[in-house]
């Protein structure tokens, strides 16, 4: 029974010690100015093809759907 609560104590002291470690990270932020990849606007894919006022009368379709007043009185 010794060794076994031997090798359970170092597999612990094991797994504590490598949550200690500081991986480095990817600075997307720098003073003023966002160094990531630039957001397009939702209409601009193959579904709505730049077409606004169709991706603004889907989303008041999905969310008319979604009311739960309308779903019961329908």
């Amino acid at each position: 029974m010794k060794p076994l609560s031997g090798a359970v104590c170092l597999i612990a002291l094991a797994a504590a010690l490598a949550g200690c470690g500081e991986n480095e990270q990817v600075v997307v932020y720098k003073q003023g100015h966002y160094q990531g990849k630039a957001d397009s606007k939702p209409w601009d894919n193959e579904s709505f093809s730049g077409d606004k006022g169709n991706w603004e009368a889907t989303i008041k379709a999905r969310n008319q759907s979604q009311n739960e007043y309308r779903r019961i009185n329908g």
